[in-house]
């Protein structure tokens, strides 16, 4: 497979240990593009680093790896090739405007199907849906409403191939003859869940209207080919679900549920809208999604129509290439989204409501957690807490995300802090 010289540049760095999206961007930003990083020197790449990061990646050993890394992207580019995959950096016209705009957008997309009727300011404005793996019969039917009808208004309904409620937007977007995306937790080479393997396939194949032939939407993931399925990457993708987005979409999640970490970061890092279906009061299943509005975190919508009036406004500024000015991220270091009483913002109510009734103990057993409260004493971004407590980003988002829902975390922004008392 042929790639142009940066893209293939960017693969090269992804592939290095512990180097993840927030330093290779801070890489480009000395450099000025992404060949010209690959010859950076060890000082100037340590250079690069915030004050007083320890562990990581250091320079010297980001020099070592681009050294090894040529073999490794020409090997991944086979595997892309063998699975008909695609790849597209971030610096490419076709990779998403809305998602290259976000913190630690990934570097390098690999995807099947058709990518770029998400990109840039052409049709196809995308709303996540995100809910339970285990959801009930109520939770199904309101996700193939609301996907059904927001997919035959021109939305792209962008989800997680789950279980669940990820699979039944997906099912429902191509009922009703629309685009859909399925972001993988894992490689492409993987299928997960393997009873998902029609269904994505038939999200890549092109359909028919009355109108004609229905561009094929895409499954698509930063992960490289060959990596398995592993509950530790799924976290990560669900920022690439917001990133996507216009706004997302909750339906049906339980206080543990990965999809309130989805909505969090929609609001306070992506400056996305979020909604939420109500659902049964006395239904665990339904216990966080009905939290975030109890708090005023999120828009109640009981209607589709609510959905796209919600969005009307964000696809209007996305089409007119305004919509970074127009819709930032709505917190500070000191603020959140979600608000101590209804249509209010405040931090404490959003840590209610996506933290268990009673927050879940950390075991002072698993010393990966223990290192990074310690490490946050201070508030950090998640590549500068890597450099502080030695951890790979991949592993290190995944304690980060157990800490969060357990009620040891709060984010602010882009920065992690530990929760006192």
């Amino acid at each position: 497979m042929h790639v142009d010289a940066a893209t293939l540049a960017l693969l090269r760095l992804t592939l290095i240990e512990n180097v993840g999206p927030a330093t290779i961007a801070r890489l480009l930003a000395r450099a000025g593009s992404p060949e010209a990083a690959l010859h950076l020197s060890a000082a100037e790449m340590d250079a690069t680093r915030p004050k007083g990061s320890r562990g990581g990646a250091t320079g010297e050993s980001i020099v070592a790896g681009i050294r090894d890394s040529q073999a490794r992207a020409e090997d991944e580019l086979a595997r892309a090739e063998k699975h008909g995959v695609r790849l597209v950096g971030i610096h490419d016209p076709a990779y998403p405007v809305l998602l290259r705009a976000i913190p630690d957008a990934p570097p390098i997309l690999y995807y099947k199907g058709t990518l770029d009727p998400v990109a840039g300011s052409t049709p196809g404005f995308g709303v996540g849906i995100v809910g339970s793996r285990s959801c009930t019969t109520y939770g199904l039917e309101q996700t193939t409403r609301f996907a059904g009808a927001l997919a035959r208004s021109g939305l792209v309904i962008v989800s997680g191939g789950a279980r669940g409620i990820d699979t039944a937007a997906h099912r429902a977007a191509l009922m009703h003859q629309g685009r859909t995306i399925a972001v993988m937790g894992c490689g492409l080479g993987h299928t997960y869940p393997h009873e998902n393997q029609e269904l994505f396939e038939r999200i890549c194949t092109p359909g028919c209207d009355a109108a004609g032939t229905v561009t094929p939407g895409a499954i698509l993931s930063e992960l490289p080919i060959d990596t398995a399925p592993d509950a530790r990457n799924f976290p990560r993708r669900n920022r690439i679900i917001s990133g996507l987005s216009l706004g997302v979409l909750v339906i049906e999640a339980a206080r543990k549920s990965g999809a309130l970490i989805t909505a969090k970061i929609a609001a306070e890092e992506h400056g996305r809208e979020v909604c939420v279906v109500p659902g049964r009061v006395d239904s665990p299943s339904s216990e966080g999604s009905n939290d975030l509005l109890k708090v005023g975190g999120a828009a109640f919508v009981t209607e589709p129509g609510d959905v796209i009036a919600l969005l009307e406004s964000a696809a209007r500024h996305q089409h007119a290439g305004t919509y970074a000015a127009r819709f930032q991220p709505l917190v500070s270091a000191d603020e959140s989204l979600f608000g101590a009483a209804p249509n209010t913002r405040g931090s404490a109510a959003l840590r209610a409501a996506s933290a268990p009734a009673e927050a879940t103990p950390v075991s002072i057993g698993n010393p990966e957690q223990v290192k990074i409260l310690a490490a946050l004493a201070t508030e950090r971004t998640a590549d500068e807490l890597a450099d502080a407590v030695g951890l790979d980003i991949v592993k290190l988002r995944s304690q980060l995300t157990l800490l969060e829902i357990a009620g040891r975390v709060r984010r602010s922004g882009s920065r992690f802090a530990r929760v006192v008392g």
